[in-house]
């Protein structure tokens, strides 16, 4: 997948990225080098913010970290109950979480949230992600977030040959890693059944 930048002015100029190993190897290098006292913004509050502060957290004690989140609690895909004992943990370990963000711009170390600026050191974003260009390229039915559709088999419907994995599957579930080696399970599956001139299962048990 790429980043999602939504139009912010800035944002993919003077931002890091954890996306590629490329981008993560270079982040990682910047994040490292910081020194005591600095700040890190941290722009989304899904699961690469926050895994990304969490870790960042405890592995440097010495940093501010702010993470920023445009919903009223953080994870906001996931289980209320969930979100509210990671918040929690953030709050008790001192990262500060500022809830109903707007990030209208970002300049060299300096994020704007409602157009108050916040400086930092360091600004990370992990707020959306796309698929990538040969995906968004692709002429198939695809969902509001531009992810294809697939069939409960995970290819494309009427193509039995194509199969789209992870960020850029059409699933009903944040994107994750753990997602996509689950659906991977799955097509393997498929293929054997295929190979084997078998018959699919009708449907895969809920992920």
């Amino acid at each position: 997948c790429e980043d999602k930048y939504h139009n912010v002015p800035g944002a993919k100029e003077h931002t890091y990225s954890i996306q590629t190993i490329d981008q993560s190897r270079h982040t990682y290098n910047k994040l490292n080098n910081l020194g005591a006292g600095a700040t890190v913004g941290i722009v989304g509050a899904g699961l690469s913010g926050v895994e990304l502060a969490s870790e960042l957290r405890e592995s440097r004690a010495d940093l501010n970290i702010i993470l920023f989140d445009r919903g009223e609690l953080i994870l906001s895909s996931f289980p209320k109950r969930l979100s509210l004992y990671v918040q929690k943990w953030f709050e008790e370990n001192d990262v500060k979480i500022i809830n109903c963000a707007n990030i209208t711009k970002v300049e060299e170390g300096v994020v704007y949230n409602h157009d108050d600026a916040i400086e930092a050191e360091v600004i990370v974003w992990t707020a959306g992600i796309q698929p990538s260009k040969v995906v968004r390229e692709m002429d198939v039915e695809k969902d509001a977030q531009g992810r294809v559709v697939l069939t409960p088999h995970h290819n494309l419907p009427g193509n039995e040959h194509v199969y789209v994995v992870g960020d850029c599957a059409s699933l009903p579930h944040a994107p994750s890693a753990q997602l996509a080696e689950a659906q991977a399970e799955q097509i393997v599956q498929s293929l054997q059944k295929r190979w084997k001139n078998e018959p699919l299962p009708e449907a895969y048990p809920q992920f």
